[in-house]
């Protein structure tokens, strides 16, 4: 009797942990959701809103809505249904890309194939997701032009404030008469950490696209290893970004035409400035004031967007090495390009048609190059005596001198 006496309050305590529990799960999901999705909007790039939103107890479902922030070029839908489990929440559903204005659909109207469904996980203790988009290939043919789509897979996986992302295309391949276009695998690493509000981040993405070709009777082409990396950060001060592009091969009539790496940076973007010019495109965007998307809408900006220019911004070419087997030409060299950010009121970005006006910002350019080991023919092109071993290329209020004499025309 006594065990029997037992038993009720154990069951009714477990039941009641279980749906402690699950409510638990739900409230946690649907907070961490909530908060990675206003820092997804807070980064600048896109308008994210959340629709038709369920919230129940063993379940909950809605709609992420993304679209750029400005322009109506494209949106996708994201439809999810997530179901609370003790120490995890599982989320499916599909994603419905929208081309253009009126919304015609990417997968069934402009392609012949299926929406991409995709899936998560959500863990409840260590505040975690993974999940993943798989892309089925498909063909399409539109007169002689022809889109051969191999399909792919799209993984992700993260915490608030921290999140990766790893893409793979297997291969595409697009015929447009006797012209043809085929890449693949291509290869996207991204991690993205950031504070809140998207405050400070930093993201670094390396992308590489295993094989290159374009075709056509007069010309052939094939790129092997082409990878570009990028590390871009915002900080309290400035933003920068830091680039790298290194090319394995590029062949053609079976020879080595180009081979080499170049690498710079961008440096001395005020942070602040970069920051107001993100919260008013937001406000904007949130008015939904389409007719301001032109010259008025860069009238408002203009300010905000000359002020990133107030610490002297300067593009940094660390690393110029590439090499032409088959012309048997060279490049090597470094250098900088600095803007004098002097009395900035005197610039306008809507009054750039005015050649006057350009006139002024070209003389905000100030830098120096070194082209070293210069090749005899390119001294030769520029009239330079045929023993010049480097290139001195001045940029000073805009002009150019090489060597301490005017650029020549580079088309004669």
């Amino acid at each position: 009797m006594r065990k029997e006496r037992l038993i009720v309050p154990v069951v009714v305590g477990v039941a009641v942990i279980w749906a402690v529990a699950q409510f638990v799960a739900g409230v946690l999901f649907e907070r961490e959701l909530a908060r990675a999705l206003d820092d997804l909007e807070a980064r600048g790039e896109l308008v994210v809103e959340r629709t038709d939103v369920e919230q129940g107890w063993l379940t909950s479902s809605g709609t992420i809505q993304l679209a750029p922030l400005l322009g109506d070029a494209w949106q996708l839908e994201l439809g999810y249904q997530a179901r609370h489990g003790l120490l995890s929440t599982r989320v499916e559903g599909k994603a419905v890309p929208y081309l253009g204005p009126y919304r015609e659909r990417l997968f069934g109207d402009a392609l012949p194939s299926t929406p991409p469904r995709w899936h998560a996980s959500y863990h409840t203790l260590g505040g975690t997701m993974d999940g993943s988009i798989q892309l089925a290939p498909f063909l399409a043919r539109q007169g002689e032009r022809e889109l051969d789509f191999a399909g792919g897979r799209i993984a992700f996986d993260g915490q608030y404030g921290d999140w990766r992302l790893q893409a793979r295309l297997e291969g595409l391949e697009l015929g447009d008469g006797h012209a043809t276009l085929e890449a693949g695998p291509v290869m996207l690493e991204s991690r993205y950490a950031y504070t809140a509000g998207a405050h400070h981040f930093t993201q670094h993405d390396l992308l590489r696209i295993e094989r290159l070709d374009w075709r056509q009777p007069s010309l052939e082409l094939e790129a092997h290893g082409l990878v570009y990396q990028s590390l871009m950060q915002l900080d309290d001060r400035e933003l920068r970004i830091d680039g790298e592009l290194t090319v394995t091969e590029v062949l053609t009539a079976d020879q080595r035409l180009l081979t080499g790496q170049v690498k710079m940076e961008l440096s001395r973007i005020n942070a602040d400035a970069l920051r107001d010019v993100l919260a008013e495109l937001r406000a904007e965007a949130a008015r939904g004031d389409a007719a301001r998307e032109g010259r008025e809408l860069l009238a408002r900006l203009e300010p905000r967007l000359i002020a990133m220019l107030q610490d002297s911004p300067r593009l940094d070419v660390t690393t110029v090495d590439l090499d032409s087997p088959m012309l048997r030409l060279a490049a090597r060299g470094d250098g900088a390009l600095f803007f004098d950010a002097r009395r900035l009121d005197e610039l306008s970005l809507l009054a750039l048609e005015d050649e006057e006006q350009r006139g002024r910002w070209l003389a905000r350019l100030d830098g120096d190059f070194t082209w070293y080991e210069v090749p005899t023919v390119v001294a030769l092109w520029l009239g330079l005596p045929l023993d010049t071993r480097n290139l001195e290329i001045d940029v000073v209020r805009g002009e150019v001198r090489v060597n301490g004499r005017p650029m020549p025309p580079l088309w004669r």
